[in-house]
Parts: C-alpha cells; sequence; structure tokens
C-alpha cells in the first residue's frame, strides 16, 4: 500500500497547512484509534507527548478529539522526550503512542509520529493501513463508549529514572561539568534533571521555550552556542539535544563536533570489546561516512546499511537481533535500554566512556578519520519533481561516471522535509566539490 501522508518519519509540515492541520490531525486520531481497537472488550488506551511548539496545544486537542471518538482514552503527557513516548506506551500497557514534534525543523512545522504497543514506530504497512482510514472514514463510537482524557503529570519524572538506571550501579557523575543544550525543546527540564541528579556540574543552554524558539540558534542542527558556552565555562564536555530530544551531537572541551557515525563508532568498538554487541555488528544508513565503514572493517565489525530515517535502522535491528545503530544526524538506537533514538541516552552512554576510560571527550570524540564528505539541499515547492528533469538526470549520471572508483553519491528526497538532498564522498576535494556543485545547480534550475 501507497502512502502521500506519512514520510520518513510520521506526518510532518507547516501549521495550519495541509497535511498538518487540526481537522485531519482529529481524522488521524480517529483512524489510528480505530486500528489500534479492533474490538468493544476492553479499556483501550493512548499516550500523547509533545514537544514545546506553539502549534502543539492544536494537534493536542485535535487528536484526543479524535482518540475519544472511537473510545480510546487518552493519557497526556505534555512535552516529553520522544523517546519518553516509546517507553511509557507498554509501561502503561497503551494500544498506540503519539508524539507531536517536527524534531529538528523549525517551530513553525509540526509532525506526528505513532508508536504501537511495544513502544516502536509502526511499520510503512501499519501507517498505510491508517492513511487508508483517514481516506475512507471510520466509525465512531456509540455516545456511551466515547473516551476519556485525563493529563498524567509524572511522565517526565517515569522516564528520568528508567535513563538513569542505564549507568552502571552506583556511577556518578561528580567532577564532569556538562554543558546541556535542549534546543528550547522538549528536554529542556528533563535532561538538565538527569544530569544534576547524577552529579554532574551542568550548564543548560536552550531551556527557554517560548513556543517560538525551539530549534532557533541552539540544538544539535546549530551547536554554535553551546561550543562557545563550553570554551567559556572551561566544560569538560557538551551534548546538544534536538527539538524532541531523539538525536544528539557530543562537544569536546574545545567545542569541536563529534557527529552520530563518531558516536557510533566509539559505542560499537567498546561493546564489541565487552563482548555486548549483538551480532559484532553495528547498523547505519546509506548517508553513514565510509570512513566509519573502514573503521568497522579493521575492528572486525560489520555494518549494515539501511536507508534514512531511524525507523529503518530499529527494523533492521530488530530483524536480525543487533543492539545498537543509528544515523548520522545523531540518531543512536540501543535497544537494550530504549525502542528508538534517545539523545539523552546517548549523552550518558558517551559520560560513562569518559568516567570509565578517564579520557578526555576530545580523545574519544575522534574515532577515526572521515572520508571527505559533502552534503547540500535544494528546496522545492510543492508538486515539483527537480529529479525527474532530464538535465538533472544528465548531471546525476555524469558525477556517478566521475565518482566511479573514488568515492560514491547519494542523491534523495527528504522524507521530513520539501528538500533535495546530494551528498558525495571522495578523497579528492576538488572533484567532490564540483561534482556537488553541477548536481545542486541543475537542481535550483529545475524547480
Amino acid at each position: 500500500m501507497t502512502r502521500k501522508l506519512f514520510g520518513t518519519d510520521g506526518v510532518r509540515g507547516t501549521a495550519n497547512t495541509h497535511p498538518m492541520t487540526a481537522e485531519l490531525a482529529m481524522r488521524l486520531g480517529a483512524a489510528a484509534g480505530r486500528y489500534f481497537r479492533q474490538s468493544d472488550k476492553g479499556v483501550h488506551r493512548v499516550v500523547i507527548g509533545k514537544d514545546t511548539r506553539l502549534s502543539g496545544y492544536m494537534f493536542e486537542n485535535a487528536l484526543t478529539a479524535g482518540f475519544t471518538s472511537t473510545g480510546m482514552n487518552v493519557f497526556l503527557l505534555g512535552p516529553v522526550p520522544t523517546p519518553a513516548v516509546g517507553m511509557l506506551t507498554p509501561s502503561m500497557r497503551a494500544d498506540v503512542g503519539v508524539m507531536i514534534s517536527a524534531s529538528h525543523n523549525p517551530a513553525v512545522d509540526n509532525g506526528i509520529k505513532f508508536f504501537g504497543p511495544d513502544g516502536f514506530k509502526l511499520s510503512d504497512d501499519a501507517e498505510a493501513e491508517i492513511e487508508a482510514m483517514v481516506t475512507s472514514g471510520v466509525q465512531p463510537a456509540q455516545a456511551q463508549n466515547i473516551g476519556r482524557a485525563k493529563r498524567i503529570d509524572d511522565g517526565r519524572f517515569r522516564y528520568i529514572e528508567r535513563i538513569k538506571a542505564t549507568l552502571p550501579q552506583g556511577m556518578r557523575l561528580d567532577g564532569i561539568r556538562v554543558v546541556i543544550d535542549c534546543a528550547n525543546g522538549a528536554a529542556y527540564k528533563t535532561a538538565p534533571e538527569v544530569l544534576w541528579e547524577l552529579g554532574a556540574d551542568v550548564i543548560p543552554v536552550g531551556v527557554h521555550p517560548n513556543g517560538h524558539n525551539i530549534n532557533e540558534g541552539c540544538g544539535s542542527t546549530n551547536v554554535a552556542a553551546a561550543a562557545e558556552t563550553v570554551v567559556a565555562h572551561g566544560a569538560d564536555v557538551g551534548i546538544c539535544l534536538d527539538g524532541d530530544a531523539d538525536r544528539v551531537m557530543i562537544l569536546d572541551e574545545n567545542g569541536d563536533v563529534a557527529d552520530g557515525d563518531q558516536i557510533m563508532a566509539l559505542f560499537a568498538s567498546r561493546w564489541a570489546r565487552q563482548d555486548r554487541l549483538a551480532g559484532n555488528t553495528l547498523v547505519a544508513t546509506v548517508m553513514s561516512n565510509l570512513g566509519l565503514e573502514r573503521y568497522l572493517t579493521a575492528q572486525r565489525i560489520d555494518l549494515h546499511r539501511t536507508g534514512v530515517g531511524d525507523r529503518y535502522v530499529v527494523e533492521e535491528m530488530r530483524k536480525n537481533g543487533f543492539n545498537l545503530g543509528g544515523e548520522q544526524s545523531g540518531h543512536i538506537v540501543m535497544t537494550d535500554y530504549a525502542t528508538t533514538g534517545d539523545g539523552l541516552l546517548a549523552g550518558l552512554q558517551f559520560l560513562t566512556a569518559m568516567k570509565q576510560t578517564g579520557q578526555r571527550a576530545s580523545h574519544l570524540r575522534n574515532v577515526f578519520e572521515p572520508v571527505p564528505q559533502l552534503l547540500k539541499n535544494v528546496r522545492f515547492a510543492t508538486g515539483q519533481r527537480p529529479l525527474e528533469a532530464e538535465s538533472v538526470k544528465a548531471a546525476i549520471a555524469q558525477a556517478e561516471s566521475d565518482l566511479r572508483g573514488k568515492g560514491r553519491l547519494l542523491i534523495r528526497k527528504s522524507g521530513t522535509e520539501p528538500l533535495i538532498r546530494v551528498m558525495a564522498e571522495c578523497e579528492d576535494e576538488a572533484m567532490l566539490k564540483r561534482v556537488v556543485s553541477d548536481i545542486v545547480d541543475e537542481v535550483q534550475s529545475a524547480v
């Protein structure tokens, strides 16, 4: 079944513009409610979390109306990280979990992500079925069976206790000064509280959300403010989360960045030495750097690549019993602890490595030498299909010919934003810049 509403990470777009309207959110809630409420027997539940976007109030209420109209009881968590929804859905014996967030996107955007009763994101097939029900409509519950809604005040604290328990027993973070950038997003209270309770000296950044400033000049996609804070305060490490806290970038004491590839390389090598890397395999996407692949090969660790999107990484992990995977963008998935990417969890694992090895962040963050990689994005308008233009196809074919045996090329349409992503890797940086620029120029002409 094909999908039009759902992208690589739920439904996403500009608030109050199709598909992210209150009306469609209500229909999505009703469709998901009917999909997961296959019988009229027993109590059916949904947990709903959100980040700090102003439009979150609108979508929270619209989804609640949709779910309760099909007889689902709704538990409202308020602002919590996405992984908290993945954790609390099975913990609260819910049929479905929902996170209202557009992750790293600007504040004007929003999105809706669904989790199954096991806490994992839904499959493509499940999303396609729900989408079909949105189109066809669903039968509402009888008046006496309409669901109730209740606000859960301690959801954040349940997640805090679970996340602290992922550290080795008795470990404290005394003596480590940590800059934590919460992107004015979902973890603006949770992350500083966790670090403080574990004994770290905490310097918070991006912890004053106003509904409009999520990811604005802060967070994992804009680490400059956190890097300046690390250097100014003499911090040992910086942890930069995105708007819904499911991805992370790590900063060393000099403000230099470790992306998801470097973090995965560190964890994979440590876990392999500790004989806890399931299948001796790391799962990553086609976007991960060739340098990561070469490093893992030298360490005799296997790499399985998937399509872009952390849920595709998770699907591969679950299918084969692997326990570590992620994306270059900072989604780090550790299924021993969580059902989805968790930026704070990854940050704590990095701090664990610092404590156990006694090494500085600058030593731990630079695990392998990356192959020069260049990524450029081109925005396009609704209805445009720039990749179908003959001039673009010709530029891509020429680039593939130039890079053959010297590097690799990846062209794709983003599943979360109206962008064409042009990425290439090559040891010859002059060639790298030329082939990417040639393709970008043709795509821009086409749009």
